[in-house]
């Protein structure tokens, strides 16, 4: 016998060891079914499960388990990111708290102490996925620092550099201070933050008491100013293009230059040209050919090595002396100073409250600054091309499609993509330098120094480049780097290319560009067929989760509350496409009651004597209750079928949440109960049999979004042994011989019992009041019907009985229509008639005041505008809710007007 109640933690837990212990996840490269193989995101190896991994690996295991069910070889790739900055991150700060440092330890034994660092506690994440379910190939599991994948990050470096690809530059990076390292966009967090303007004067050189005002928000990177900047059809500044300006605090002049860069509208029209501290201004820079100033070190402190030649005394303007005491400090601390010294030399103008977005290190939470050095790059705009193809020519699928727009508008402005990071901890650039500076690039130092005595004619002492590669880089090779490339394996020729991939839209340029990219320019094919593009994952009010807000939720919690399947399913019913998913707990407990649904179905189907019958064949069916099931669950299956062949994973759950709840549930079953009671044994076998067959049905149809509930009851029923639905075949739809007419007589019945429940509820008629149902101008078999379901009609819908009306209508009746036929409920001495209207009508002209009140606060454009978006999403919510009830209540009245 079933348990009272469904247990997850103790079946999730034997399951999920059940089946990894089989091997029931693993690929099989040498059978002959047809492949699927995701790829999974590889998490940082220092990550923890967040609702994004339950959102996308949730997805991901639907898809993998769906298609195994139909029959391919599946393979979904496990893996983990060496993750370089926040795994450098980590391990220093458990140095920290042993009083020591990287540096005090070397490089050497602190890539020792990572490596210990990461056998020991990193790679959580992987034990939490399997929390989840998720059915990934665990025996393949690969490291973006493996020997295998460092061979093939190796191997793509030294091809891309030989093509002209790999290149050293001198450009701006986005530098955390910190960390003293360039780091990628995505690892760059733009905050709002209360700050100034201070508007500065500059003398026009030449020209006594002339001078231009700029608006600055870093007044400290004034020292490295080259030029200043106008709009060229800013009439108020056409006569001072091409002189000179002073730069105050050191005299330098620097000329005033036009540029479209300059908006009239903001600030004086005029701005400071800052080529070495600004992304825009770097930009200016190279366009007018102007000198770049550094004037901040690796720590964010003033540095004056490129501007103290060119420090100038002017009385009133500039002192040498001051500049130089600025040597050292911090940004912040000159900042001050500067702004001091401009007010005492009389060249602030003023000084303005401005909100403003400044960048931060998504790790760490250092201002990140715009820095100029020396880093390798690749040449994303040459590799994008193939890649834009792809995508235009439909080898490479967006879904939804708009995303292919975000893609196109990021790789048609493609910049070059820096690929080094001043880490210690990462796939280490293959390049050696020798003493004059001269690079060798090779897959190890004896090739260099191959290199190296065929340009020196002798053997020279070499030193590798002290820097890491992104982390991009290596996750980049992904998909074929994890099959075995270089090497021509069995798995890579037979895998790849992959057929989708699951991934959310912030890493689109950062992840699945790159993946393109690379997969074109070395497989020569694209790396997968389709993209499947999630939204976030918000709160219920539509708000992003943080950990400021104070809004997360822990999807571990969630699990150790409600199950990983309650989980998964509520996943799943919120992922439409386009469009975020809003979760809360509240939606998990209300899926966890679907789990439920199921698991006492299941036992009243047990209590009932129902059990899998092997050679049960449905077109044998008879009975008009049994056809109706069997085609209703068939179009469930052709629904869900369809519903994942086009991502609608919420389209999936619903189709499955609607058939099990409402068709098999609440009316099957309960039709079904005096049959099973029944003493036509025939009749009655029939109908178990079917049960039988349509639980069966139901429980493959949800194994691939609820593995754990629908694998228990499926050994249970004895459909076959433990742990193995996850390898039975997905279910497929039947077509039963004169099923039309047993589909228009179920669903007659059933939309019968539903309007007389309608009207009894509406009328607020005790449930413990039956009353008869009388039918007029129906058809001969309408009424035949009718009487055949007498027992199910009464009991379902508390009527005494049901009968052709003969004669006038009955005083004080409700009526409803139902076909060609309107069904008449006499409800004189059930309620009072007088005081069930006067109710009626109260509740609505409350509603229509509600509904008033509600569309006055949406036509205030004020509202509209200042409220968040996710109150006035509410407020129309609420008002189709008011709407829909409204029209409820005026039907009622109708009914027994």
């Amino acid at each position: 016998m079933l348990n009272k109640t469904f247990e997850p933690a103790e079946t999730e837990k034997r399951l999920y060891s059940l089946w990894e212990s089989r091997q029931a996840f693993s690929a099989q490269p040498d059978c002959d079914k047809k492949p699927f193989t995701i790829m999974i995101p590889p998490p940082n190896v220092t990550g923890t499960l967040h609702m994004g991994h339950a959102l996308t690996m949730t997805l991901q295991d639907t898809l993998v388990r769906w298609k195994r069910m139909q029959g391919y070889d599946t393979l979904w790739q496990p893996g983990t990111d060496h993750a370089g900055i926040a795994t450098q991150m980590v391990v220093e700060r458990s140095l920290a708290a042993e009083k020591t440092t990287r540096q005090e330890l070397g490089r050497d034994e602190f890539i020792k102490r990572t490596w210990k660092w990461k056998e020991e506690s990193g790679g959580g994440i992987t034990r939490q996925l399997r929390r989840l379910g998720a059915s990934l190939d665990w025996p393949r599991e690969r490291f973006t620092m493996d020997e295998g994948l460092s061979k093939a990050v190796k191997e793509v470096f030294v091809t891309l550099y030989k093509e002209g690809l790999i290149y050293r530059d001198r450009r701006l990076v986005n530098w955390d201070p910190t960390f003293r390292s360039a780091i990628s966009d995505l690892e760059v967090e733009s905050k709002d933050v209360a700050g100034n303007l201070w508007y500065i004067r500059y003398p026009v050189d030449g020209e006594t008491d002339t001078t231009i005002t700029v608006a600055t928000t870093r007044p400290e990177t004034m020292l490295g100013d080259v030029a200043v900047a106008v709009h060229p059809e800013d009439a108020r500044y056409g006569n001072l293009v091409g002189k000179n300006v002073r730069l105050p605090l050191t005299g330098r002049l620097i000329p005033i230059v036009a540029d479209q860069y300059s908006a009239p509208e903001k600030g004086t029209g005029a701005v400071k040209i800052t080529p070495a501290h600004d992304f825009n201004d770097f930009e200016v820079g190279r366009r007018h050919n102007l000198a770049m100033l550094s004037v901040l070190d690796e720590e964010a402190r003033i540095i004056l090595d490129d501007i103290d030649a060119e420090l100038h005394t002017i009385s009133g303007l500039a002192d040498p002396a001051f500049v130089r005491s600025l040597a050292g400090q911090t940004r912040e601390d000159a900042r001050k100073a500067i702004v001091a010294e401009l007010e005492a030399l009389g060249c602030l103008e003023k000084i303005e409250p401005h909100r403003h977005q400044v960048p931060h290190a998504e790790r760490g939470g250092a201002v990140v600054e715009p820095r100029l050095t020396t880093q390798w790059y690749c040449d994303a705009g040459k590799l994008a091309v193939p890649a834009v193809e792809a995508v235009t020519s439909g080898k490479v699928n967006f879904i939804p499609k708009q995303w292919e727009n975000t893609f196109f508008a990021w790789m048609r402005d493609i910049q070059p993509w820096c690929i080094s990071r001043q880490l210690w901890w990462g796939h280490r650039i293959p390049a050696w330098y020798g003493p004059d500076g001269e690079v060798f690039v090779a897959h190890n130092e004896e090739d260099a120094q191959e290199q190296a005595i065929k340009h020196y004619r002798s053997s020279t002492p070499l030193i590798q480049d002290e820097d890491v590669l992104d982390t991009w880089f290596s996750s980049g090779l992904w998909p074929f780097s994890t099959l075995g490339w270089p090497d021509k394996t069995p798995e890579l020729a037979r895998y790849y290319p992959t057929d989708v991939l699951v991934t959310g839209f912030d890493i689109i340029f950062f992840w699945v560009a790159r993946m393109i990219m690379m997969g074109q320019h070395f497989m020569g094919d694209v790396p997968f067929k389709d993209v499947f593009i999630h939204g976030l994952v918000r709160d219920e009010r539509g708000q992003k989760m943080s950990k400021s807000k104070g809004n997360g939720i822990d999807p571990l919690e969630l699990i150790d509350d409600y199950g990983a399947d309650a989980m998964r399913f509520t996943i799943c019913s919120l992922t439409g496409i386009g469009r975020d998913v809003k979760l809360g707990r509240k939606k998990v407990e209300d899926y966890r009651a679907f789990v439920t649904k199921l698991w006492n179905a299941a036992r009243f189907c047990e209590m009932n004597a129902v059990k899998a019958s092997a050679d049960f064949d449905p077109h044998t069916v008879q009975s008009a209750l049994g056809k109706w099931i069997i085609t209703e669950v068939s179009q469930a299956i052709t629904d869900a079928t369809k519903a994942l062949e086009a991502y609608r994973f919420d389209d999936y759950a619903l189709t499955c949440y609607r058939f099990v709840w409402n068709r098999f549930c609440d009316w099957f079953l309960e039709l079904a109960k005096p049959v099973f009671a029944s003493e036509n044994q025939n009749e009655a076998d029939e109908i178990r049999n079917v049960a039988a067959y349509v639980l069966g049905q139901i429980l493959r149809l949800l194994q691939p979004v609820m593995p754990f509930v629908t694998d228990d009851l499926w050994h249970a029923f004895g459909f076959g042994g433990e742990g193995t639905l996850i390898s039975e075949p997905w279910p497929t739809p039947v077509q039963l011989q004169n099923a039309d007419a047993a589909l228009s007589e179920c669903d007659q019945i059933i939309r019968l019992i539903s309007e007389v429940r309608t009207v009894r509820s509406e009328m607020n008629v005790p449930p413990s009041q039956k009353a008869p149902v009388f039918l007029k101008d129906a058809h001969p078999e309408t009424v035949a019907r009718a009487e055949r379901w007498q027992e199910a009609i009464g009991r379902m819908a508390r009527v005494s009985h049901v009968a052709a009306l003969e004669g006038d209508l009955p005083k004080g009746c409700a009526q409803a229509v139902l076909d060609e036929a309107t069904l008449i409920i006499p409800l004189e001495g059930l309620i009072d008639i007088t005081v069930e209207r006067d109710r009626l009508q109260k509740e609505l002209t409350k509603a229509e005041d509600e509904i008033g009140k509600t569309e006055k606060k949406l036509e205030n454009e004020n509202f509209v505008a200042r409220a968040k978006p996710e109150i006035v999403q509410e407020m129309r919510e609420r008002l189709v809710a008011q709407q829909g009830e409204s029209q409820r209540l005026k039907a009622a009245l109708l009914r027994i007007s």
